[in-house]
């Protein structure tokens, strides 16, 4: 959200497997709801896609491409966003991983790469 809204403030970021669009994990809205229309639309306003169009900040994506708690096309959609704005972006895909890294090696791998990422674009 901080590189969405604020990329004067935040010169790079570092997402690791976010929610980029909350509006799609509406099953967690009532679809019988009185107010399901306007919660769906607060939903997505309230997510770093809403804000793309104000996006300059490079940022590294990284996520397991077998998360069941953030669908990995979120990260996938993103990444094509911002490669549509012209935003440096990287990505780094930890195949058959989960949300939460099951493997201590690949939690040491993306902070490795947050190192490095942050040191290129932070120089």
């Amino acid at each position: 959200m901080g590189l969405a809204h604020d990329s004067d403030l935040f010169a790079a970021g570092v997402d690791l497997h976010g929610v980029h669009d909350w509006s799609t994990l509406g099953d967690e809205i009532p679809a019988d709801a009185a107010d399901h229309d306007a919660a769906v639309k607060l939903a997505f306003q309230s997510s770093p896609n809403a804000a793309i169009a104000t996006w300059r900040s490079p940022v590294l994506l990284i996520q397991g491409d077998d998360d069941r708690t953030v669908p990995f096309s979120q990260t996938v959609d993103l990444l094509q966003r911002l490669r549509a704005q012209k935003v440096h972006v990287e990505e780094l895909v930890f195949p058959d991983e989960i949300h939460g890294f099951l493997l201590w090696k690949s939690w040491i791998k993306a902070y490795g790469a947050t190192e490095e990422f942050f040191g290129r674009e932070m120089k």
